[in-house]
This record gives structure tokens, sequence and C-alpha cells, in this order.
């Protein structure tokens, strides 16, 4: 039988999958506008846009935490691969380098930040290791996929987003842990 734990670890693992194939369907299907030879945009901030791809990065950084929190640290590497060969099998084909490269490099320097932060607060864990892997990932991105860093504060805005918005779930999941003897 199953564990709660093995079992939001697998639905975690799941969403972390999905973000994936989510966020480059996204950058080149669906925003407000949408580029020619570029990406399709959402208005992230007042007067401020981003590829509509970064509301699917912010959750996926988030998700990659909880991953490694419920199923460990071998999980959370194997999710890495998996995004990142997912990545270069659905990601446009002029996106594929910089889709996959960004995707790798940000997740891993989430999990660096993130593991030596858990044992100090899983909150603190998830937003430091999240906001530093969204600025990785955005610069990389931009710079691979565009060759500028154009977009940079509305991709960097727009991922934070995401993440502020997962945080309060985050403390439940902790709060709900600790009730139960798992923190």
């Amino acid at each position: 039988m199953m564990t709660r734990t093995r079992i939001e670890g697998l639905a975690f693992l799941l969403g972390f999958a999905l973000c994936v194939p989510a966020a480059n369907w996204l950058i080149g299907n669906a925003g407000t506008v949408c580029v020619p030879n570029g990406p399709c945009l959402i208005p992230v901030a007042p007067g401020i846009m981003a590829p509509s791809g970064v509301l699917m990065i912010g959750l996926a950084l988030v998700l990659r935490d909880l991953v490694q929190r419920r199923l460990g640290m071998n999980w959370a590497l194997g999710a890495i691969a998996l995004g990142a060969v997912l990545s270069a099998s659905i990601a446009p084909p002029a996106l594929v380098i910089a889709s996959t490269v960004a995707f790798l490099l940000s997740e891993l320097v989430d999990l660096g930040i993130y593991t030596p932060l858990q044992k100090r607060g899983l909150v603190l864990a998830v937003a430091a290791s999240s906001l530093v892997g969204l600025v990785v990932d955005s610069v990389i991105f931009l710079w691979l996929a565009f060759g500028s860093l154009d977009y940079l504060s509305g991709q960097v805005i727009g991922k934070a987003w995401m993440v502020l918005l997962a945080l309060p779930i985050v403390a439940l999941l902790r709060r709900r842990d600790a009730r139960l003897g798992l923190a």
C-alpha cells in the first residue's frame, strides 16, 4: 500500500512533468499577442509582457522542490532529467536548445539551493531556490532563444507570480506535515 507521502510525491511529479509540455505549448500558441517568429506574450504587470510559458516554469520550480521533499533527491534528479528530455522533444525546433539548457540548469540550481535550505524551513527553501532558479532560467532561455534579454523583467515577474501563489499552499503542506509528524 502506498503512503500518503508517496502518493503526494507522485502527484507532484506528474504535475512537474506536465508543466514542461504546457510551457512549450503556451509559448508558441497562447497569449494576448503572438509575435511573428517569436513568442506569444501575456501581461504580467502593468506595461510588462512576458512569453506565456513563464507561468508553467514558475510552477515547475516549486513542484520540483515538492518532489524532492516527498520522494527524495534521486527522484528529484530523475524529474529534472525527465523534464529536460520532455523539453527537448516537445519544444518548437527553434527553441529546443534554449528550452532544454535553461530548464536543466535552472532546475539544478534550484535543487542546489533548496537542498541545504530545506532544513531551515520549507517555505524559505522553496521561495529562495525558486527565485534564483527562475532568474537563471529566464536569462539562459532568453539569451539562447532570442539573443537578447528584452523580456527579462517580464519573465522574472511572471515566474515569480506563480511561486508567490504557490507559497501559501507550501506553507499549508508544511503545517500539515508537522501535525502528522512528517516534518
